[in-house]
């Protein structure tokens, strides 16, 4: 299968989960892909997994620096892309009473800041009529103990819609894909026990029109779609959540 044969991509936390299942898709359909993330074992094992035509970078999203490098890499190994797809990001649970200055830090600085200027460094290298996907969060029901996290992702949302207004006029388009309850080896949220996410993955079940989670294949294949196939499409969301924001109850608490 061809489908991104002579194609370059960019995936950022493309080491595991929604963003691993992207660069396995890309590479299929031949493209080539720079992927980054920052856990040791997971690079290492992306490196045994993936073929010569991706290239595997340990880089921050929160790290300036390693944000500054990302950009000179890619200018250097790849030129121009035809699609970048920022998809680093990390969840905190916490009620809002609880919220740390430290915890409230690291999310923005990956999920907004770092989201914001990995766009700004990698924007000259999108080729003209290219494409960039953002990972949000599907925007409702509202959830509980995720007050930051939710934040940081609707920021950024808004983020991309004025990024589609800039970038327009050289033809690339900003878009961004909402995932609701996923199956990923986190559930979406760091640090949960087996319990927790035992529960989360239930209720996800429960509230889910589709009564069902969603596959990582799936984020996949919207952020694809979005990146290459909406060709007269951009400063839109795709929700990916089983009907959750359009048709769903509110989450009580």
């Amino acid at each position: 299968m061809d489908k991104y044969a002579g194609k370059k991509a960019v995936v950022t936390g493309g080491t595991h989960g929604m963003g691993l299942v992207t660069v396995k898709a890309l590479l299929a359909g031949g493209a080539e892909v720079l992927l980054t993330g920052r856990n040791e074992q997971n690079l290492e094992a992306a490196r045994r997994e993936l073929g010569p035509q991706a290239h595997v970078v340990r880089s921050d999203t929160a790290s300036m620096a390693d944000i500054d490098a990302l950009g000179s890499l890619v200018k250097e190994q790849l030129g121009q892309v035809d699609f970048v797809f920022i998809n680093a990001g990390v969840a905190e649970g916490e009620p809002f009473a609880q919220v740390t200055e430290a915890s409230y830090d690291r999310q923005f600085d990956v999920n907004t800041e770092g989201a914001f200027f990995t766009a700004q460094r990698l924007a000259p290298f999108v080729r003209d009529g290219g494409a960039i996907v953002f990972t949000t969060v599907t925007h409702r029901p509202a959830n509980p103990n995720l007050s930051v996290y939710s934040g940081s992702k609707a920021a950024l949302r808004e983020f991309a819609q004025v990024f589609a207004a800039e970038l327009v006029s050289r033809g690339i388009r900003v878009k961004t894909v909402g995932p609701g309850f996923i199956d990923t080896p986190t559930v979406g949220v760091a640090g949960l026990s087996e319990e927790q996410r035992a529960a989360l993955k239930k209720l996800g079940d429960e509230i889910t029109p589709m009564k069902r989670h969603g596959s990582a294949a799936e984020v996949a294949r919207a952020a694809l779609f979005l990146g290459f196939d909406a060709a007269f499409t951009t400063g839109v969301e795709l929700p990916v959540d089983g009907g959750l924001a359009q048709i769903g109850a509110p989450l009580q608490s």
